[in-house]
């Protein structure tokens, strides 16, 4: 690359940002310590030698096209570094960004303050449009600096690095050049959304005839009989979703006239944790079994069951529930796991 010109000063007027000069080595060595170590996956304390030589290709990398632009932090009162800042291209127009913070001056808010500093000049002077940050989970301060900074966690790659011999999963974190700022209402919402829990909504529907009966369906992708309905999507309410997928399942969507149970359902074989809603389908005639379609690939069959003769035809959860609800129909059961509250 052609003309690129001298890396820049970059200041908030109490913390600077700049290029490294020879005497920062010393200085620099003598502050790595063992948390370095560990989320560097350094096999120790890096040789003087070895910071020199990182310097020196980071100092290459920019002149030749600023691929990689390291910064030294400082901070006013303080003598010589307290940290490094970089951003590394990894695609045109994308870049990750990377720091270091030593341990005296850590809790100070240098990191947050620096990458700060360092995603305007990314995304201003680098013309770079998104950056990303990727943070060992257990790394919980520099999961802390990523979100304080702006960044969505995006989400987990699991077993993406290899840290000290052993594989571990990667957090995701990206921010985008035209995504509004963490300090407005939008962008401190969408921040906040992408870190908050999230839970599964299941929405199934209870059918009965007039013997008291439910309506159980025979599903090609488990063992266990199960209720009408399935996982509301995104940007879909529950009884809007119970509808879709009754539709889908059964090629009518029954009416619904109520919720008569809410469940809270634990992690199980590999699912999280859930809220599930029972929608009450109304009693029918045992005939409308006749009038209802599977769709073949995922209903294979319809059947009615009375409470007594579930045993293990279903999971043990609506072992657990079904009896109850059918019991007392026109109450709402309020479950944890399938027992009453």
């Amino acid at each position: 690359m052609t003309g690129v010109p001298p890396q820049p000063t970059l200041t908030d007027g109490d913390l600077t940002l700049r290029p490294w000069r020879d005497e920062d080595i010393d200085v620099a060595h003598g502050l790595a310590d063992d948390e370095m170590v560990r989320w560097f996956d350094f096999p120790g304390i890096p040789p003087r030698s070895s910071l020199a030589e990182a310097v020196e290709r980071r100092r290459q990398a920019y002149a030749d096209d600023r691929s990689a632009v390291n910064f030294v932090i400082e901070l006013a009162g303080e003598t010589g570094p307290v940290g490094t800042v970089e951003v590394r291209r990894t695609s045109p127009g994308a870049g990750k960004v990377f720091w270091a913070t030593y341990k005296p001056y850590r809790g100070r808010r240098v990191a947050q303050r620096a990458v700060r500093l360092l995603m305007v000049y990314a995304f201003g002077e680098l013309g770079l449009e998104r950056l990303q940050v990727e943070v060992d989970p257990e790394n919980r301060a520099s999961a802390r600096v990523a979100i304080r900074s702006g960044f969505r966690r995006e989400g987990l790659l699991r077993g993406g690095a290899v840290l000290q011999g052993e594989r571990r999963d990667l957090a995701v974190y990206g921010l985008r050049r035209d995504d509004p700022r963490a300090d407005s209402l939008p962008g401190w919402t969408a921040l906040m959304d992408s870190v908050l829990p999230k839970k599964r909504v299941i929405a199934h529907v209870v059918v009965r005839d007039t013997s008291g009966r439910v309506l159980l369906c025979k599903v090609s992708y488990k063992k266990d009989l199960e209720l009408p309905g399935g996982v509301v999507e995104p940007d879909e309410d529950p009884a809007t979703g119970a509808l879709r997928e009754m539709q889908e399942e059964l090629g009518t969507a029954l009416p619904i006239a109520g919720v008569v149970a809410i469940d809270w359902l634990p992690r199980w074989e590999g699912w999280g944790d859930a809220i599930e809603i029972l929608y009450d389908g109304g009693v029918h005639d045992p005939s409308l079994i006749d009038r209802l379609q599977p769709d073949g690939r995922e209903i294979l069959s319809l059947a009615w069951y009375a409470a007594d003769e579930l045993g293990d035809l279903v999971s043990p959860l609506n072992q657990r529930r079904l009896p109850h609800v059918l019991a007392a129909p026109d109450r709402l059961h309020q479950l944890r796991d399938g027992h009453p509250l």
